[in-house]
């Protein structure tokens, strides 16, 4: 039995004339904001500019994207999520003390005893295991 699988499901459907449900409604919401703020101000001359905003923004909302991808409703929605939620913040810098005395400094880390390379990778590769074993069992001993 064969099944119709439906193509294209990204692609909105066009409702009235060559508008999407969305694009619709953003044009519709505009176009009655801008009539309530020319019947609210009564003269044409002082309301052109706030429905120029209004028509500007309902418009970008219904045909704008970011880099021709993202709808710019989304792009509100992530700017509005991230201005509101909690931020974490994981990397903070600590700043290095320098000590009075460098020569007790430079005496412990003239402690640390790093041996010479070797020709053979065998003792490289014992060397580095037994120094990670010290480091472990130090680690756990304190």
């Amino acid at each position: 039995m064969q099944y119709q699988v439906p193509q294209f499901i990204e692609v909105e459907d066009k409702i009235f004339g060559q508008l999407t449900f969305k694009q619709f409604i953003y044009i519709a919401g505009g176009a009655g904001l801008s009539f309530l703020i020319y019947k609210t101000l009564s003269s044409l001359l002082l309301s052109a500019i706030p429905i120029l905003l209004v028509m500007g923004f309902s418009l970008a909302l219904a045909w704008g994207k970011l880099y021709k991808r993202f709808p710019l409703i989304q792009v509100l929605e992530w700017a509005f999520k991230y201005v509101t939620s909690a931020k974490l913040y994981i990397w903070k810098k600590v700043d290095r003390v320098p000590t009075d005395n460098p020569i007790q400094e430079a005496k412990q880390y003239a402690s640390i005893m790093v041996p010479k390379i070797s020709d053979s990778k065998l003792k490289d590769l014992t060397w580095s295991l037994d120094i990670k074993e010290s480091m472990y069992t130090n680690k756990n001993q304190k």
